[in-house]
């Protein structure tokens, strides 16, 4: 169902200009971890956080205030089942 219904929200809050960017991630064991340390690169090979903690995709809204932020990860939320993580962007602060 989730499937099916957060492109409706993409579709929704595309032609009002809300919607600059929405990805799914792959899966964490995909995942890398580049380090510089000592002028050296490392490269650790994924997953690193438990299950219950990892970040499934990211969803990048430019809305007009707070207020609509929340409604738009409130909707998102209710689709996925799980929690959304609100934060600003740092340029944008």
């Amino acid at each position: 169902d989730a499937a099916r219904r957060l492109p409706e929200v993409k579709a929704e809050l595309a032609p009002t200009g809300e919607l600059v960017s929405a990805e799914e991630l792959q899966l964490p064991s995909e995942g890398r971890i580049v380090r510089i340390r000592d002028d050296a690169q490392s490269v650790t090979a994924g997953p690193f956080v438990p299950a219950d903690r990892q970040v499934s995709g990211m969803v990048l809204i430019d809305v007009a205030d707070d207020s609509r932020a929340e409604a738009v990860a409130a909707r998102i939320s209710a689709i996925v089942g799980d929690p959304v993580e609100l934060r600003g962007t740092l340029i944008s602060s």
